[in-house]
């Protein structure tokens, strides 16, 4: 399906194009990029950290999710080796893995 007229997706691959000659290593890391956004919330109602949130939802989007359903659904069922990736720390209460 293609992306809505409004997404801005196709205008991000457009400035990736711009830049071939870049190499891996000049390149930011999402998880880096993702830490500047600045967290609005009021931190006594913080139970995540917002770059795992938006790090895990970047990854839900990429591989197709299209709502804030699909997003929660893919990270439920997201890998552990993903899941620790992104740093998600492990529950010792219970086998699945939560939001550092």
């Amino acid at each position: 399906m293609p992306a809505d007229a409004s997404s801005p997706i196709p205008p991000a691959f457009d400035q990736l194009r711009e830049h071939p000659e870049a190499v891996p290593e000049e390149i930011p890391d999402l998880l880096a990029r993702l830490a500047q956004v600045p967290d609005p919330r009021d931190p006594r109602g913080v139970r995540h950290a917002l770059v795992v949130v938006l790090a895990l939802t970047a990854c839900a989007v990429l591989a197709g999710a299209t709502s804030l359903l699909a997003v929660g659904e893919w990270i439920a069922d997201a890998p552990p080796s993903v899941l620790e990736r992104l740093g998600i720390r492990p529950d010792p209460l219970c086998p699945k893995r939560v939001p550092a």
